[in-house]
């Protein structure tokens, strides 16, 4: 599978969008914007620069795209007015792949975006200055030193590409009826998924060296796990589910079973230990900050699991929606469109009797990481 040519978000704004089915990502930036928000002061305040410069890696598309932004925009005016400070500017660049549907980004949210900052904090267009950057962050995206500020949200667990060495020397699949890591997944697809996570945030933090300065700062947030077992409950769960959905399918002969073994999700989510050990050894970066942050697969902010009454059906249907919205993509690319609704109405029904007992929850790590001079 191409990664970067079927790897995107549902464009648009229709019932299976990213843009409407976005609320699990929403939630997870919410309850890190007072981090963003510390950071981003603080390295303001180091030197008091006249422009700023912000990449927002996989900005996707939807009301989240320009979240971040607004948000240090606010940020900023509160603390320049506090200073009595000029604002500086702004250039802000938004970065996914090219199959990203940047066309909606900037025909429909981008005039509503400077209307509103221009309105409510006086900021207009010869004053932040707004940018596409279309291509991977597993590689060179900016002119060097040029960047002060990077965040990334809900992007870096998804790799560069499929993990080579899942078949066998015939060319058999090793990781038959799973599309992820699963505890029967043979020990060499472990590694592989391993390997493959390791030289991409290893290239992920050596592009960015190259890109910041000296102090400048980067807040990450992805996919993860607390324990050492990369096929926990925690995090392969939800594609567990859609593995079970996709065997039901081949056993009506909806599918064919060799669709099933021979496809693998590009994606990985690592271990603190791991990321911790990936940016140590790579060496270009200070880790100043480390959190965990749980999120409910449907997005929704009530933690007290022991008191709270949920809708089982609703919260499958939007966990269902989420996953579709992300994923459709790869899925429609190997298993043909006609399948997508069949496959996402089973998901629906797993995802309910997975969560009887409770909502699942994806674990989020988030990284705060300064530049080493």
């Amino acid at each position: 599978m191409e990664v970067q040519q079927f790897l995107h978000m549902n464009g648009g704004e229709g019932e299976t969008s990213y843009a409407n089915n976005s609320t699990l990502q929403r939630t997870a930036i919410t309850k890190v914007r007072p981090i963003v928000e510390e950071v981003i002061l603080d390295l303001y305040c180091t030197s008091f620069p006249k422009k700023l410069s912000i990449a927002d890696l996989g900005c996707s598309s939807g009301p989240n795209t320009l979240f971040v932004i607004s948000h240090i925009i606010d940020t900023m005016e509160k603390k320049c007015r506090q200073l009595g400070h000029p604002l500086p500017e702004f250039q802000m660049f938004l970065n996914d792949l090219p199959g990203n549907d940047f066309n909606t980004i900037f025909r429909y949210m981008l005039p509503s975006f400077y209307e509103k900052i221009n309105v409510e904090k006086g900021v207009g267009l010869e004053q932040c200055f707004l940018a596409g950057v279309a291509g991977s962050f597993y590689g060179r995206l900016f002119p060097s030193k040029s960047l002060h500020f990077i965040h990334s949200s809900n992007s870096l667990h998804w790799l560069s590409q499929v993990p080579q060495g899942l078949q066998d020397e015939m060319g058999i699949p090793l990781n038959k009826g799973r599309i992820y890591l699963a505890k029967t997944s043979p020990p060499s697809v472990f590694k592989a998924y391993f390997a493959q996570f390791q030289r991409d945030f290893s290239l992920f933090l050596k592009s960015r060296s190259e890109e910041v300065p000296g102090d400048g700062r980067m807040v990450l947030i992805l996919c993860g796990r607390r324990n050492s077992d990369p096929s926990s409950s925690e995090c392969s769960s939800q594609w567990e589910l859609l593995a079970q959905a996709l065997n039901d399918l081949v056993s009506q002969g909806a599918i064919e079973k060799e669709k099933v073994d021979s496809f693998n999700l590009p994606y990985y989510a690592p271990s603190i230990q791991e990321l911790e050990s990936t940016i140590e050894k790579e060496g270009s970066f200070r880790l100043d900050r480390f959190e965990v942050i749980d999120i409910n697969w449907d997005g929704s902010e009530d933690d007290n699991e022991e008191t709270f009454e949920f809708d089982k059906l609703a919260s499958a249907q939007n966990v269902s929606k989420c996953i579709r919205a992300v994923s459709e993509s790869m899925l429609a690319s190997q298993f043909g469109e006609v399948t997508i609704d069949e496959l996402f109405r089973r998901y629906e029904q797993n995802v309910v009797q997975y969560q009887s007992d409770g909502k699942g929850k994806f674990i989020n790590l988030v990284i705060c990481m300064t530049r080493k001079g």
